[in-house]
């Protein structure tokens, strides 16, 4: 990607996350507000980086929050990589469990606000991740070069002849319709390609029906295949109950389950003629 490139994309992503503070959609947990405590986790958001939708913890990594809790996601044992962390929610939650990932990858753009909060958001909660799983946090922009992402698979000896991570994590970015392209660049060359490699992919309501429908379509293109989903007509959580039991401090399950129902899901894997 040339310098015109970045900068376009950049102002793609600005243009954006305008077009969704200015829209309608329920109040999520700000930078400005206390750090959420998500069972044996602590996080806030970064403060004045909503230019990138980092400065607030949306529905989406609750849902996947919770499905990972119950197992529905299972990431045991396997590489993962957070694409737009932001706070890291998921990814972090999952190297906190009894079965944990062996290595997690957290990772959102290079600006110091929000790279920043998200590397205290892994050193604050270090001492939770449960051995041998390693957390690390790193800087990447959609559509470049994720060599310096790989690279953690083979200084963990997790290199394998279908190079890249188990698991890609995807919350609530699918908004930024025009950096799908870039994303689903960074999802191809991720992606380890063999039959267990998956890509879990959530959005929120507020992200327009037909934007997800085009990246899940350009996705299909380039060789995934859509497994599972939880979308229904009316593009909300079929489930729309909190079934997740760690403790969730200042939100009762009716909130949480509010919250759930303001998503969709989808998980995607590799076509066959795809595989290595």
């Amino acid at each position: 990607m040339d310098q015109q490139q970045q900068h376009e994309s950049v102002e793609c992503i600005f243009g954006d996350s305008l077009a969704l503070f200015s829209g309608e959609h329920h109040a999520e947990i700000a930078a400005h507000e206390p750090p959420l405590l998500f069972g044996p986790l602590t996080l806030t958001a970064a403060p004045k980086a909503n230019t990138l939708l980092a400065d607030h913890i949306f529905s989406p990594a609750f849902l996947l929050a919770e499905r990972i809790e119950r197992g529905l996601i299972d990431l045991s044992n396997r590489s993962v990589v957070e694409l737009g962390a932001g706070t890291a929610l998921p990814s972090l939650l999952a190297s906190t469990l009894p079965a944990s990932p062996t290595l997690v990858v957290v990772t959102d753009y290079p600006d110091d606000l929000i790279l920043s909060n998200l590397q205290t958001n892994v050193d604050r909660n270090s001492s939770s991740v449960t051995a041998p799983c390693t957390v690390q946090c790193r800087g990447y922009e959609w559509g470049k070069d994720p060599s310096n992402l790989l690279r953690l698979l083979s200084s963990r000896g997790l290199q394998s002849p279908s190079e890249g991570f188990d698991a890609v994590v995807l919350s609530d970015l699918l908004h930024f319709d025009r950096s799908h392209g870039a994303l689903l660049d960074s999802v191809c060359t991720l992606l380890a390609r063999h039959d267990r490699a998956r890509v879990y992919v959530a959005a929120g309501v507020y992200t327009k029906s037909d934007v997800c429908t085009a990246f899940l379509h350009q996705a299909e293109r380039r060789g995934l295949l859509w497994v599972d989903s939880g979308a229904g007509q009316d593009g909300r959580e079929v489930d729309a109950v909190w079934r997740g039991a760690l403790p969730v401090p200042g939100m009762d399950r009716d909130q949480l389950g509010a919250r759930k129902g303001m998503c969709r899901w989808w998980v995607g894997r590799w076509s066959d003629e795809q595989l290595f």
